[in-house]
């Protein structure tokens, strides 16, 4: 057990050929496109969520940051789709690799920050220095503000990575001690397995939780920066 435990964090290749930009493109076909006038349920359904959610991320923003609407939604389904998908048996995550995490979050703030810089460039800079500050601490808060700025895409990425890749260990560890259990403690074994089915639907939620969480914050710097 201890053997594979991260196993399912590892990159699949076939033929020694990584297959990970396959899986990244797979969740776009879970949402379909209807040029139909009356559509079927399950497009109404989606259309519907999508909706609400975006009416949710856009009520605080002026004109400029609405513009951002197409970006945000296909973020949220993008991460939420992939963070389901992860919870199938034998298959695999891309967003418990930190690397697609930071791509993701890195170009997103930075695009927030130069629209910062250029359209509320003296707000911007005002975030260094808050009012009334002695003039003996003015060096020290220029440079935590830096560092402060600079560590929101690293939040970003890190909080998606250490959230998804904890529930997964765990869903492992709890699964093979029901294993293990089995032959040992019948009844024992029961307990575990009614634990990992709870941990298993806590999954789902948290699954949505973070994609909401993450595209959310990266809103929360738009609005600050338009």
């Amino acid at each position: 057990m201890n053997e594979n435990l991260f196993a399912s964090f590892i990159t699949p290749t076939i033929m020694g050929v990584p297959i990970v930009m396959f899986i990244i493109m797979l969740p776009s076909t879970l949402f379909p496109s209807s040029s139909r006038l009356i559509c079927n349920r399950l497009i109404s359904l989606q259309r519907w969520l999508v909706h609400l959610v975006l009416k949710q991320l856009m009520t605080m923003h002026n004109i400029k940051g609405r513009t951002w609407s197409l970006m945000l939604i296909s973020l949220i389904l993008f991460i939420g789709s992939t963070n389901l998908l992860g919870l199938l048996p034998h298959s695999f995550t891309p967003t418990t690799q930190l690397s697609m995490n930071l791509g993701m979050a890195i170009p997103l703030w930075t695009a927030t920050v130069i629209m910062g810089f250029r359209h509320k460039t003296k707000m911007s800079l005002a975030h260094f220095l808050p009012q009334g500050t002695p003039i003996l601490l003015i060096p020290m808060l220029v440079i935590i503000e830096t560092i402060s700025l600079f560590i929101q895409p690293m939040a970003l990425a890190v909080r998606l990575t250490a959230n998804i890749t904890a529930g997964h260990l765990l869903m492992h560890l709890i699964g093979g001690a029901t294993m293990a259990l089995t032959y040992i403690s019948p009844a024992m074994s029961s307990v575990t397995f009614i634990i990992l089915i709870l941990l298993t639907v806590l999954e789902f939620a948290v699954a949505l939780i973070q994609a909401y969480v993450f595209t959310l914050l990266v809103s929360l710097y738009l609005h600050d920066n338009t």
